[in-house]
């Protein structure tokens, strides 16, 4: 299974291309968020199992961290184990949350007690630095975030989580990783 997460703004214009009328110019409008307004970003944690070509997304406020990979790794070995998986190979890339001390160590304690007690191992594989192509999730991201931008900068967070599992064909969950 490829993991990769990636950040949306919705207040950020993305860099794309569009056609209007001479006599009527498309005008992007770059908003500023307000000061009660919640959360300027999401990120969204992808996963496709490469046997099946089923995705599985999972979003969280801001940035993607390492209490928030790991409650995603939670929720892949849960589904892993319901397909009767032994083994749950991740590739990641380079992302300083893929590779903290934490993540090590709950890494390292989860395979122990899985050889233990035969519940599914995690083995993670780290690709090199600067060659996002090797992650077969790079590309839909780029589509992604020229799908669901708004034009007008007025973008929603639930907006933003059901245009995103449209684009994917995917249903939205809305259980939050803990």
């Amino acid at each position: 299974m490829e993991q990769d997460e990636c950040w949306f703004s919705r207040f950020k214009q993305t860099n794309s291309h569009g056609w209007a009328l001479a006599d009527q110019p498309l005008r992007l409008v770059q908003r500023t968020p307000a000061a009660e307004e919640d959360h300027q970003a999401l990120a969204c944690f992808g996963a496709v199992c490469q046997n099946t070509g089923r995705k599985y997304f999972y979003f969280c406020p801001g940035q993607p961290n390492t209490d928030t990979t790991m409650g995603l790794l939670k929720q892949l070995l849960t589904i892993a184990r319901d397909q009767g998986k032994r083994v749950l190979l991740i590739f990641w890339d380079q992302a300083s949350w893929h590779q903290s001390q934490k993540l090590r160590r709950w890494l390292r304690e989860h395979n122990q007690r899985a050889k233990q007690s035969g519940d599914v191992r995690l083995l993670t594989y780290l690709l090199p630095s600067k060659s996002p192509w090797l992650n077969s999730m790079e590309p839909h991201w780029v589509h992604a975030k020229r799908k669901v931008a708004e034009w007008d900068g007025k973008l929603s967070v639930p907006m933003l989580k059901r245009r995103l599992c449209a684009h994917f064909q995917v249903p939205l969950i809305e259980a939050q990783l803990q």
